[in-house]
């Protein structure tokens, strides 16, 4: 078929303008992208060529009273993986499985970090040894998004003798992260998980920085971009503690590996904590990067409860070191004065009703006055005592002391102590005719329904040794608080000294007696209801100050199936002794 010729000229001038239409737009185009949205492609170019690693800050130093060093930052190594999805990060773990050892919760928490925040690096270990460093180096040819940077690594100098207070770092959970308290955290940073390590979380962390690094299409890293794009790390500032390392030392050393339990050392005049300490301990650096799978199961297989702060946590019966509560109590209801002889002297027991109570020294101590029953910490005593105050004053005297409180530590996690909130307790737990004013008896020397913590005690204490108020005991340095404990005239308080100086001169704990001071204080010996072949074990208590006439110090022990107070006094007079720089006296231990 022909084409006539206005037809072909027809269609070679819409081609021509087609064509030239074309030409236009795409010159138009590439004017808009070289000229007009210059700065945005340019933008969206070098983000695709950057990679941003985020630089960890080094967490604050913690320091004790003196500037020595509790926590500090050593260098460390840290491995991470850029991966484009799930599938290449999964691949990725599968081989490089082959080259270092990854277990299997590696690997998952690897993944879980991804998925929470896939536009950074993945961490995959955080504590890196310098030998897994060397293989992956050798084979980071393949593994082009491995990334292995130098990071700041947790370290205690003391290890196992501050775990009780300082605690431990380690990666932020996925319950912190859906926690409005650890807002703005990100997968695979380190939090502080215990301790003043928690406690001081905020103050401590520090600021993250970030670093740009010029990468190739395979998302190899080509070299570091301009360093102006950089944000450095800002290091947390410093944190300054009351804890005197010197005495925190000896007080681990004292308890060894023989003893279970729990001290603590105060300065009754600002709360300052010079020692805190719960045995059996555990090593904190074995937490950096990582609990070890079978540290960790020891520690939670231990009947010892190593994870348990016996000092903030634990809880006990406080035995005799409680009747100094029920003397207060007395004292300030003015049922009783501190010359004042109870109506049944002491035989070695007291018939109440259909039961009779024993004393803990079977000879008995006849007819003596409040200040000597303090001295030799005699049942038969305190039992008139409760009954002369009542059920009702002595529960409620005992929660005017703060004995069913918290002391306000500056610690996470601290247990209240156990102690009636009235004699409803009681009807709502025996029924209103199922119990007796039995459980007076047993409340005034410290048993029944009375648990308390090594700190609770050790505060209460620190009011005695003073003028009725007590501090919040405080870690780290803050201005001091105190709280009014209990009222009494300046006469009754130097009587319960001076009761309290004998207990270690003539009384229960004279196996606390330290060269050329006057130490005051309050064996205990509680009763568990545990026994073995026979024999009950007993948790033993001592609570005291020294000087005891201008007390600097304040110091509670208690011993897990301790036996008599006497042994605890002794741990208590040593740990005092120490820190005054004398010499303690070695002398018999009794009961009480």
């Amino acid at each position: 078929m022909s084409v006539h010729p206005n037809d072909i000229a027809r269609r070679s001038r819409v081609a021509t303008l087609a064509l030239g239409a074309l030409i236009l737009w795409l010159m138009g185009a590439f004017f808009n992208a070289q000229v007009l949205q210059h700065d945005r492609y340019k933008l969206q170019s070098q983000e695709n060529r950057l990679r941003a690693l985020p630089l960890p800050a080094p967490r604050g130093i913690i320091y004790d009273r003196f500037g020595n060093i509790i926590a500090e930052n050593l260098p460390g190594y840290s491995v991470s993986l850029a991966p484009v999805n799930v599938d290449s990060l999964k691949s990725s773990l599968t081989h490089l499985a082959t080259v270092i050892a990854l277990t299997p919760d590696q690997i998952n928490a690897a993944i879980r970090r991804f998925r929470r925040d896939p536009n950074r690096p993945t961490l995959i270990m955080s504590d890196a040894s310098m030998s897994v460093v060397s293989v992956l180096e050798e084979h980071r040819i393949n593994f082009p998004r491995l990334i292995i940077q130098s990071v700041p690594k947790r370290f205690y100098p003391d290890g196992p003798a501050v775990a009780s207070f300082v605690g431990y770092t380690g990666e932020v959970t996925d319950a912190d992260l859906n926690s409005p308290a650890y807002k703005g955290y990100k997968p695979g940073q380190l939090v502080g998980k215990g301790g003043i390590e928690k406690e001081y979380e905020k103050v401590l962390r520090g600021t993250e920085g970030v670093r740009y690094d010029e990468v190739d299409a395979r998302g190899r890293q080509v070299r570091q971009a301009t360093p102006r794009l950089d944000l450095n790390p800002e290091p947390a500032p410093p944190l300054y503690t009351n804890i005197d390392l010197d005495l925190q030392r000896y007080v681990a050393t004292v308890f060894g590996d023989s003893l279970v339990g729990g001290a603590i050392a105060i300065d009754p005049r600002d709360g300052g904590v010079l020692a805190l300490y719960s045995a059996p301990s555990y090593d904190v650096n074995k937490f950096t990067g990582g609990i070890p799978e079978d540290y960790w199961k020891s520690l939670l297989a231990d009947d010892r409860r190593p994870l348990v702060n016996k000092v903030t946590q634990g809880r006990y019966p406080p035995g005799s070191t409680f009747k100094l509560a029920t003397a207060v109590t007395g004292l300030e209801d003015g049922v009783v004065t501190l010359d004042e002889h109870m109506p049944v002297p002491c035989t070695g027991g007291f018939q109440y009703g259909n039961r009779y109570f024993k004393c803990w020294d079977k000879k008995g101590h006849g007819s003596i006055s409040l200040g000597r029953a303090i001295e030799v910490s005699c049942d038969v005593y305190f039992y008139q005592l409760g009954l002369k105050i009542g059920l009702a004053r002595m529960i409620a005297g005992g929660v005017s002391l703060g004995l069913r409180d918290k002391t306000g530590i500056d610690l996470p996690d601290e247990k209240r102590a156990l102690w009636p909130y009235a004699v409803d307790y009681y009807n709502k737990m025996y029924g209103a005719r199922g119990w007796s004013n039995a459980v007076t008896l047993n409340l005034s020397i410290g048993q029944g329904e009375n648990s308390q913590t090594v700190v609770n005690m050790a505060k209460f204490y620190a009011a005695l040794a003073t003028d009725g108020t007590a501090p919040t005991p405080e870690i780290v340095k803050r201005a001091p608080v105190r709280t009014r404990v209990f009222k009494l005239t300046q006469e009754q308080m130097d009587g319960l000294r001076t009761a309290l100086a004998g207990v270690i001169g003539q009384g229960t704990a004279q196996s606390a007696r330290i060269q050329g001071i006057m130490l005051a204080g309050k064996t205990g010996t509680a009763q568990t209801g545990k026994r073995v072949n026979g024999v009950e074990l007993n948790h033993a208590w001592f609570v005291g100050f020294a000087p005891a006439d201008k007390p600097t110090i304040v110091v509670a022990v208690m011993l897990e199936y301790g036996g008599h107070g006497g042994r605890a006094a002794h741990v208590a007079s040593s740990i005092i002794a120490h820190y005054l720089k004398v010499a303690p006296v070695t002398a018999v231990q009794s009961e009480g």
